[in-house]
């Protein structure tokens, strides 16, 4: 890791801070729980709108159509255009300022 300082003395490291929510997602084919990372200061759908094509999920649990376990991995990369509709399953509406 790197810190860069600037003549006013900020800092500024190579490692971005990011928050853990809890979120369901519902997809074509499956639904998907796990843990979506979001940088500090935006909310969920900010991270929904980023322009990359995948989004990342840690700790996913998949399930089928009839609520069967089908794996669970520490990572999954969803593809933004399979994403049907996906919520934060802790209850958090938006965004709460740095955390």
């Amino acid at each position: 890791m790197s810190t860069h300082y600037d003549d006013k003395g900020k800092f500024f490291t190579d490692i971005i801070s990011k928050r853990a929510i809890p979120v369901t997602i519902q997809t074509k084919s499956n639904r998907i729980e796990g843990i979506v990372h979001v940088r500090r200061g935006e909310r969920l759908k900010d991270e929904l709108n980023s322009s990359e094509q995948f989004m990342a999920v840690t700790d996913a649990v998949i399930f089928n159509h009839e609520d069967s376990e089908l794996y669970r991995i520490d990572f999954l990369a969803v593809h933004r255009d399979n994403i049907i509709w996906i919520f934060p399953t802790n209850g958090e509406e938006g965004y709460h300022g740095e955390e």
